[in-house]
């Protein structure tokens, strides 16, 4: 499933970066052929942001990529330091 994933990330990148080029050479006059290719290249956009982002999460689960370390704020591990006198944090 990974590697299919990972073809259609870069299919929709690369449709991405043709629509794109073709909507923004697009003449004034021809506003079918830019919508048409502006629409194109947004789909190409979004599936590739969805497939990049789902190649990371699946990296960071099977172990071949290290998950990024996350702070946790001091609040939440010592919270009797930081309550005031009526025991809001």
């Amino acid at each position: 499933m990974a590697k299919l994933v990972a073809i259609l990330n870069v299919v929709a990148w690369s449709g991405f970066w043709a629509f794109g080029y073709l909507a923004l050479t697009a003449g004034g006059d021809s506003t079918g052929q830019l919508m048409t290719a502006m629409g194109l290249a947004v789909i190409g956009a979004g599936l590739g942001v969805w497939a990049y982002l789902w190649l990371v999460r699946h990296s960071e689960r099977t172990g071949y990529a290290k998950p990024p370390k996350r702070a946790f704020p001091e609040q939440h591990r010592e919270p009797e330091k930081y309550e005031d006198s009526h025991g809001a944090v």
